[in-house]
């Protein structure tokens, strides 16, 4: 699998819990946090729930 770095770029408040859980499932905590992980298909649809929240890079 490939690795993928995950950066929030914007806030969770004011968004769906669902969202915010997804957020801090996928390891990430402030703006600007980073984290780097295998691209499956688990993650690429977490990826995908708050992708409006996100910045995603292939490494």
């Amino acid at each position: 699998m490939t690795q993928i770095k995950i950066t929030l770029v914007k806030s969770v408040i004011d968004r769906p819990e669902r969202q915010k859980r997804t957020v801090q499932a996928l390891g990430l905590g402030k703006i600007g946090s980073t984290k780097e992980v295998e691209n499956t298909p688990q993650i690429a649809g977490m990826v995908a729930a708050v992708q409006h929240l996100v910045e995603v890079t292939e490494l």
